[in-house]
């Protein structure tokens, strides 16, 4: 059986690699180079906090993984667990926190609701006084994306994969049946299975396969600042829910700080997108967080900024399935794919070999649950 994985990210990679425990050939095509779409742009957040049960478990899954991954692929990510907290300054959000953590505790997922005050334990500098509750688990954390995809990447080569960079596919090939291979700029390589984890181009590829794929990449932008007050590497991946604004500590008292603040959200094209960060849009980062917490304000200093592109799905959850025969895809996942690649590449890999997912029920993760009107819900989208 061969295998075709379009995209070098973090996601294909996975899938290449637990595709490879199966003896399948596997090439992936990456029409760039390893990682540059937007896994070497992600903050590298790893939590089980979500209100979705289908997002809980793939990041469950994924902890797992992360867990012992410096042992299994002989990579240290730099994997750090100071948990995530997040923050309600109405009560309407408040409420749908302790529904959250409700669901949360009955999934596993070790979190619980905290008065402003609790949350200030977690947080010193925080201004208690603007907000009415938090939640807060301490397994969440974040990790060297880079690292990740490289532990990957690695693993994936040893095992045979073939990684091809600077491959464009140009189209999907299909007969009355299924798919059969794609056409590259370099060539037609044949294949039982087609897999799309092309990220920000996801739509492009799915169209290739007759397909109209609801994934539209968005810009988003993170900075590293060195705050008036260090951050100290124990305080949380910290979310200020209603002003759309956060931040985590980085190395030596610096901070990685990003929002989104505009009720524009335009598509961008993923071929022009400017990976400079918007010198406007970092000032008015820097106030909101100043506003969250007493770390910032007008003296911290920016130290480097990017920006990157968000696969988004209407609602905020991926679309992993084989949507046509021959045709697997794992894509739209708004900004937690990099957190849950390691259960996606394994979910990958059963529907491939096994020809049904086992690891976790992705039954909602249909691409046709658009046109049925059945989006799913997800309380906890952090832009």
């Amino acid at each position: 059986m061969r295998a075709v994985i379009i995209g070098g990210g973090i996601i294909g990679l996975a899938s290449a690699y637990y595709l490879s425990q199966y003896d399948v050939d596997v090439t992936v095509l990456e029409k760039s180079t390893i990682g540059a779409g937007s896994t070497d742009r992600a903050n590298g957040g790893i939590r089980a906090q979500f209100s979705s049960p289908v997002s809980a478990a793939l990041s469950m899954e994924s902890i797992k993984v992360w867990e012992r991954f410096a042992v299994e692929f002989d990579t240290d990510i730099e994997y750090r667990r100071p948990g995530y907290l997040f923050l309600a300054r109405a009560e309407s959000t408040a409420e749908q926190f302790h529904e959250n953590v409700r669901k949360q505790n009955e999934l596993g997922v070790d979190s619980e609701f905290l008065t402003p005050q609790q949350a200030k334990e977690h947080c010193p500098e925080l201004h208690d006084e603007q907000f009415v509750g938090a939640t807060y688990c301490p397994t969440d954390g974040f990790a060297d994306p880079h690292l990740g995809l490289q532990g990957f990447s690695i693993a994936a080569n040893e095992a045979g994969v073939d990684i091809q960079t600077k491959v464009a596919v140009t189209d999907v090939l299909c007969n009355a049946e299924s798919v059969v291979g794609v056409e590259t700029d370099a060539g037609t390589i044949e294949a039982d299975y087609v897999v799309n984890a092309a990220g920000a181009w996801a739509a492009h590829v799915g169209e290739m396969a007759g397909l109209e794929l609801p994934v539209s990449p968005k810009r988003r932008q993170l900075m590293v600042v060195d705050p008036e007050i260090p951050v100290e590497e124990d305080i949380p991946f910290t979310i200020d829910i209603d002003r759309s604004v956060h931040f985590r500590p980085e190395r030596e008292g610096s901070a990685v700080v990003g929002g989104h603040f505009s009720n524009e959200d335009p598509d961008k094209d993923p071929d022009h997108s400017k990976t400079k960060m918007d010198l406007d849009w970092a000032a008015k980062t820097i106030e909101e967080a100043s506003k969250c917490a007493n770390y910032f304000g007008p003296e911290s200093r920016i130290k480097r900024g990017w920006a990157g592109l968000y696969a988004v799905t209407p609602d905020h959850h991926p679309i992993i399935e084989e949507t046509v025969p021959g045709f697997v895809n794992a894509v739209g996942f708004s900004g937690h794919g990099f957190m849950q690649a390691p259960a996606t590449g394994q979910i990958v890999a059963e529907i491939i070999a096994n020809g049904a997912p086992s690891l976790v029920d992705v039954s909602d993760l249909t691409a046709d649950r658009f046109d049925r009107d059945a989006h799913l819900e997800e309380g906890t989208v952090i832009n």
